[in-house]
């Protein structure tokens, strides 16, 4: 996957050869914030335009921008998983939440 990252957002990117465009998205949000442009420097660009607008449009509503992930997650897992997990953290010497922040972080960089 084709990603860029500014002020801790990141956007998924994709080429439509279609239009012989790059088109981007806004990730991990439930706005939808989109851009597009016809070279990478112009992706760039039309990102952080795109994005500081959204930011800017918040300020100015008083509402406070939704970011990609706060550090909570909820799971519900099946129990069997859940005693599973909590075995192997326990194995490692480590807390559930140590243990599922690596187990996380490895599935994420795959």
């Amino acid at each position: 996957m084709n990603t860029m990252t500014y002020k801790g957002y990141n956007a998924r990117i994709e080429y439509d050869p279609r239009d012989d465009i790059f088109v981007g998205r806004v990730l991990g949000v439930r706005d939808i914030i989109s851009f597009h442009a016809s070279s990478v420097s112009q992706l760039h660009e039309a990102f952080h335009l795109a994005l500081d607008d959204y930011l800017a449009d918040c300020a100015e509503r008083g509402v406070t921008p939704e970011r990609p992930a706060s550090g909570k997650v909820m799971l519900r897992i099946r129990p069997e998983v859940h005693a599973a997990a909590t075995i192997a953290a326990q194995s490692a010497g480590k807390s559930l939440n140590q243990w599922a922040d690596e187990v996380f972080e490895r599935a994420a960089q795959a």
